[in-house]
């Protein structure tokens, strides 16, 4: 959408944390509390409040190595989240240690506003993929410890397969076997819709563009692909499901709730989602749900963008030395293990993904670690946010039915290209 902000990996590389696994040490290893003298409360700030029991944890493990310094877990709602942070990190007080994405490392290390990791004593980032290190490099310097990554799949109401008697979706599913089973279990009647399709771009049109050969970004960050006739044709399918065939809630009911808590509530029977919204989904009162690996577009096509999120200390925080021990804590081996075994997200950390899969077995989650295969980086520049607020407000409009789909991609397109020949 770019409405939940993550950060992006190369898929080749994202395909270690499948597999093998490096070892680090642990926060019992680290100069407890030693860093500071007096007690120290961190501020961390994250937008995710389903994270946020993983993240608690986290702390009350550090805390409980470090007697000295207490973080206090601060969640700022996602839509909020980075008007409040560029006022705070302008005024001096941004949290000491906060979320970042891969559309504002550029600008925030760029801006002077981030420390440096790669020049702490101590700093490893052996223990994570080349491609998410890379994502949080600039000028040679590391300034993010990478957290997570997140591939995208097609999530399913059980319930409401079976009442239509439909079957559920699998590998073999294309982009007509879906278009078919939301028409059958669309149910205006009963409230129910076939499909949620938002003009959420990670979560949904991203990876149609990419499905049906398009893209949305060229490979060297110099071209939009917004206005390629595959990728049009990658957008229309997304549309359809609202414009055309009527199974998907409108923008504007999508505004009102998001697609996600629609899906939770069993008002809606299919849904394309991130990994990370699984807590939400696992706690929803009578959900029984699944997922399955994205459709195949028209030619056969597969793709999922791949994402991620990165832990940073702002440059002006007044606990430099125990802000670094709260985030090389971050990037250890328990760290990580807490998000794999609570089922939060994918951890980073090499070869811990097959534990994240293990904490919640009623739900089929290879399926996110095996489309790592077909795996495309999110898409990202040197100055993202230059073009992406622009390109969702027109999105925008072409979903609320303002301007017109050709017109609306090839204004996207235009927006993005002459952002892009500024970098």
């Amino acid at each position: 959408m770019f409405r939940k902000v993550l950060v992006v990996a190369g898929a080749g590389a994202l395909a270690l944390a499948a597999t093998g696994c490096s070892s680090s040490k642990s926060s019992s290893s680290s100069s407890a509390g030693k860093t500071e003298s007096g007690p120290v409360t961190l501020t961390y700030g994250i937008w995710d409040a389903k994270q946020k029991p993983a993240m608690q944890q986290m702390a009350d493990a550090f805390h409980a190595a470090h007697p000295n310094i207490t973080v206090d877990v601060q969640v700022t709602p996602n839509a909020d989240y980075w008007t409040k942070l560029q006022t705070a990190a302008a005024s001096g007080t941004a949290p000491d240690v906060f979320w970042m994405s891969t559309t504002r490392i550029g600008l925030y290390a760029g801006q002077k506003q981030l420390m440096p990791l790669s020049d702490k004593p101590g700093f490893d980032n052996s223990p994570f993929p080349k491609s998410l290190n890379d994502v949080y490099t600039l000028d040679g310097k590391q300034y993010g410890m990478p957290k997570d990554f997140d591939t995208v799949g097609l999530f399913y109401n059980k319930k409401l397969f079976d009442a239509a008697g439909v079957k559920y979706p699998d590998a073999t599913w294309t982009w007509q076997n879906v278009i078919d089973a939301a028409q059958k279990l669309n149910d205006p009647g009963k409230g129910v819709w076939g499909i949620a399709s938002p003009d959420w771009t990670q979560e949904n049109l991203f990876n149609t563009m990419l499905q049906a050969g398009g893209y949305a970004i060229s490979p060297d960050h110099k071209k939009s692909g917004f206005d390629d006739p595959k990728s049009i044709a990658g957008l229309q399918y997304a549309l359809d499901f609202v414009t055309k065939y009527k199974v998907s809630p409108t923008a504007q009911q999508m505004t009102d709730t998001q697609p996600d808590q629609l899906f939770a509530s069993g008002k809606v029977a299919m849904f394309t989602d991130g990994d990370y919204d699984l807590p939400e989904y696992k706690a929803a009162a009578g959900l029984d749900a699944d997922v399955a690996p994205l459709p195949a577009g028209p030619d056969g096509k597969r793709a999922t963008v791949i994402n991620g999120l990165g832990n940073v200390i702002y440059a002006k925080t007044k606990h430099p030395e125990a802000a670094w021990e709260w985030v090389k804590y971050l990037g250890t081996k328990e760290a990580n293990e807490i998000q794999a075994k609570t089922g939060t997200v994918i951890p980073a950390y090499n070869g811990l993904a097959a534990d994240w899969v293990a904490a919640t077995p009623q739900y089929h989650l290879q399926v996110f670690i095996d489309q790592l295969k077909d795996a495309v980086p999110y898409p990202v520049s040197k100055n993202t946010a230059a073009w992406s607020k622009p390109m969702q407000d027109t999105l925008d409009q072409i979903w609320g039915g303002k301007i017109d789909l050709q017109t609306g991609a090839k204004q996207i397109a235009d927006q993005m290209n002459a952002a892009l020949a500024k970098e």
